[in-house]
């Protein structure tokens, strides 16, 4: 008899550990009928590969799109950008994918990326010099935060359609913005980067092609309303939510101000499942690489610059926003700081197995040594004398707590632990379940759904 089953990715790294790739891997493997993305918006890139070889960065579409009738869902969590979503579309179709646009469904509450906020978002990082906080210059915070001040002033899914109401929250979001970076304009008068993103401040043809752009992506996709959900989690079979981004850049639990203005623990998903009144299966899937990553700044204790000299990203790499891509060994309190700011991680998926070849030395960071000022040290970490064994968790939403962690974890130094028997994977694996006291579901040796390894696993372990 078929069932409800809904599968749950949530990155607990600081993003790039492979969810595009597993959400590919789930879709086959489950015969899942819809990806639904439940934070995050154009500033993702989940790569697949397929095993036929193509290759697509999944920005706003669902991984899952490879698999014939396969439907995205974007969720009233997500955040569009219909240039972007309208390009990537075309990149889909030329790549062997059916009738992507027929295939994808648009919450009426999602909110609309403006050009004003992706502008904005780039010329405060520009204006921010040595001390950028690491953004990928899509617009999210802007946007965000846009919301949070001005409510239904800002766009949405249901304005895409509706030139006038476009148009006029358009000028709105212009000026708002205009009034907001008046410091940057000055600051910034002789970049050469930030020229024309000024002068489309003034450019009237700007707002008319975006109502033109807007309105083709509503004829392409469709805008539905919460109805559409709920009989999508009514359906029998497998719904798969894709998370974007990582938990340890979360914001109210990554560390403040190198975040993302996006929940990116599971408690979107749980509050969509809980609106509709989800009755079925659900599995919360952790997501981790053997080892650490993180793109652009903001503290990384496990930091080492011969793995990022060994480990360069398959897909990542310096970029003008993010800028660097680093590397680090696998820091077991990063990562149980972050299950514990998830909540209900049932199992976990370790990916990029494939790449420890590379490395000479399999160590994992098992506490950490602090050079800075001691005092009220245990409001933040957990300690065994001098060493420190655990990050506290705070669930109060207290960005004044995550700015002082995130100072104090820039004056934290990694102690290792050293795996004996290199190569042995599998041992590996175990190893990693020991320290985090959780059960490895999936393993991924490479880039294909063909290198990806179920392993026994049980809820009830």
């Amino acid at each position: 008899m078929t069932t409800k089953n809904v599968t749950i990715i949530s990155d607990l790294q600081y993003g790039d550990a492979g969810k595009g790739s597993i959400v590919d891997y789930l879709t086959r493997e489950n015969d899942a009928h819809t990806v639904i993305r439940f934070n995050g918006g154009a500033q993702a890139a989940h790569n697949v590969v397929t095993p036929d070889g193509r290759h697509h960065t999944f920005a706003q579409f669902g991984a899952g799109m490879f698999v014939p009738g396969v439907q995205t869902y974007l969720s009233r969590y997500m955040l569009i950008d219909p240039p972007a979503m309208l390009s990537e579309g075309d990149g889909l179709a030329a790549n062997g994918v059916a009738n992507p646009f027929s295939r994808t469904f648009i919450d009426r509450d999602a909110l609309i990326i403006s050009p004003f906020q992706q502008y904005a978002n780039r010329l405060r990082e520009l204006a921010r010099g040595d001390g950028r906080h690491g953004s990928c210059g899509m617009g999210i915070g802007e946007t965000m935060a846009d919301y949070l001040a001005h409510g239904d002033e800002v766009l949405f899914a249901c304005d895409l359609a509706d030139a006038a109401s476009a148009q006029r929250k358009l000028r709105f979001l212009r000026e708002v913005k205009a009034d907001a970076l008046t410091h940057e304009f000055a600051a910034l008068a002789g970049n050469e980067r930030a020229r024309d993103m000024i002068a489309a401040f003034t450019d009237d043809g700007l707002i008319d092609a975006c109502i033109e752009v807007y309105a083709y992506l509503a004829e392409r996709a469709t805008v539905v309303d919460s109805g559409f959900l709920a009989d999508l989690l009514a359906r029998d079979g497998t719904v798969i939510f894709e998370a974007a981004q990582g938990v340890l850049l979360d914001e109210w639990y990554g560390f403040h101000p190198y975040t993302t203005w996006s929940t990116t623990t599971f408690a979107n998903a749980n509050s969509l499942l809980a609106a509709h009144n989800y009755t079925g299966a659900v599995t919360r899937y952790g997501l981790i690489r053997a080892y650490m990553t993180r793109h652009g700044a903001g503290p990384f204790v496990s930091e080492s610059d011969t793995l990022t000299r060994l480990l360069p990203d398959y897909h990542n790499g310096t970029n003008p926003w993010q800028q660097a891509f680093r590397v680090g060994y696998f820091d077991a309190l990063a990562i149980r700081y972050a299950m514990e700011a998830a909540g209900e991680v049932d199992a976990l998926v370790v990916t990029n197995l494939d790449r420890m070849a590379d490395v000479p030395a399999w160590k994992v960071c098992t506490g950490y040594t602090y050079t800075g000022d001691a005092g009220n040290m245990d409001t933040y970490f957990v300690r065994d004398g001098e060493k420190i064994t655990g990050i506290r968790v705070n669930h109060n939403r207290d960005l004044d707590y995550q700015g002082e962690l995130t100072r104090r974890l820039w004056d934290c130094d990694p102690i290792y632990e050293t795996f004996a028997n290199t190569g042995d994977i599998e041992g590996y694996v175990a190893w990693l379940e020991s320290l985090l006291a959780k059960p490895v579901a999936i393993t991924s040796a490479g880039v294909t759904a063909d290198d990806k390894q179920r392993r026994v696993f049980s809820q009830s372990v």
